[in-house]
């Protein structure tokens, strides 16, 4: 009986999906059917005056923990998971087995699958390393060096290091395509590569290489993952926040609609505590950016997120309620994400946990009817 239900179950699922197989890319998109809902539910959810909350790591480690993928600080603090969650995709390239923070991939994986099987979103990230001076992903904006000036150049088609990067890409190609549940559903991910790049601190960036090859890098990325079958995700635009926002600047490298689904900004709140006005400066600068962004978003068909967010330690009782939401009311922004809670770097945390300052607005903010936490989400991967 309880195999008969199972089977009876699968069908019904595959029929509410509209296709015979629910891995099936659609002719107008070359992506899954799922895929395709979860982009229009971000739309529509920016036009319903709410946003969706996303914690880096979220299920991966905490404060004074690591490795108990059924925890979660922000869950410890409000009783309810993310409504997203980012992983970081850095080393996979390489071939090892975890990421740059230490995250085995395996596991990775399944906290993926998780979130799916709860109804949540996962936005995905890659600080990988440079693959011509064997380096990291970061560079020094005031010293680079010619070699670094011509890592972009190296990977792409004629580069010393093409062949080298597609099989990096490969490797990210089946990760995203193994993320796959029990009953044969490959879960729609939010890939966000060649971030920040309005900066130089990577080596993608504005100062290490020529608007035509940043474009071309994206090129090459969406090119090679759909050659390798990938069908389960969307793609993210995420520049930095520029201390004027400067929709020009924004939009320089832009590689194109056809390649972009969601427009993102990365933008951080800083200053010790106290400092009122680096926390009103923080807020300027994300109207700011979120003003054009809407328009943007409008003009090309995108939704709009915050792609990375936080303020380092919270050192402010108030942050949630008196700094981030303010800055957000008044714009349709499909999500929010904070970055990480790191177990072993003291104070690099961005979500609260128990006994955090901040504990007590944070509930406040997750009772605020625009924060969209894992409850609050209704089917967001169905018609």
């Amino acid at each position: 009986m309880k195999n008969k239900a199972t089977i009876i179950f699968l069908i019904l699922l595959l029929v509410s999906c509209g296709k015979k197989y629910p891995n099936d890319p659609l002719a107008d998109s070359g992506r899954t059917q799922r895929t395709e809902n979860l982009l229009a539910k971000m739309k529509a959810q920016a036009d319903s005056a709410g946003y969706m909350f996303g914690h880096q790591d979220d299920t991966a480690y905490g404060i004074g923990w690591v490795g108990d993928s059924a925890r979660s600080d922000v869950k410890t603090v409000c009783n309810d998971y993310p409504a997203v969650m980012g992983f970081d995709l850095g080393h996979l390239e390489l071939g090892d087995s975890v990421n740059l923070d230490g995250v085995p991939f395996d596991k990775m994986r399944q906290m993926i699958i998780d979130q799916f099987d709860r109804g949540g979103v996962v936005t995905l990230s890659w600080h990988l390393d440079n693959p011509l001076t064997g380096g990291s992903a970061w560079v020094k904006p005031d010293s680079l060096t010619d070699q670094e000036k011509q890592t972009v150049a190296s990977v792409l088609k004629g580069g010393e290091r093409h062949e080298l990067f597609l099989g990096w890409l490969d490797r990210v190609a089946a990760f995203i395509s193994s993320l796959e549940t029990p009953y044969g559903v490959r879960v729609p991910v939010i890939f966000r590569p060649w971030h920040e790049h309005t900066g130089s601190w990577f080596w993608w960036g504005e100062n290490v290489c020529s608007k035509e090859q940043y474009m071309a890098l994206w090129q090459l990325t969406r090119q090679r993952l759909k050659e390798k079958g990938v069908v389960n995700a969307l793609f993210a635009y995420s520049p930095g926040a520029d201390a004027q926002p400067d929709e020009q600047h924004y939009m320089d490298r832009y590689p194109g609609d056809d390649l972009i689904d969601v427009l993102g900004v990365d933008i951080y709140c800083s200053g010790a505590e106290g400092d009122t006005a680096a926390v009103a400066n923080y807020g300027r600068r994300l109207t700011g950016h979120l003003a054009f962004m809407q328009q943007l978003g409008k003009a090309h068909g995108k939704a709009i997120a915050v792609a990375e967010t936080g303020y380092e330690g919270i050192p402010m009782d108030n942050w949630w309620t008196a700094a981030l939401a303010p800055a957000l009311k008044d714009y349709a922004v499909s999500y929010v994400l904070v970055w990480r809670n790191a177990h072993d770097k003291q104070g690099h945390f961005f979500a609260p946990y128990p006994g955090q300052r901040s504990t007590e607005d944070f509930v406040q903010f997750y009772n605020d009817r625009r924060t969209l936490f894992l409850r609050d989400l209704n089917g967001i991967y169905l018609p």
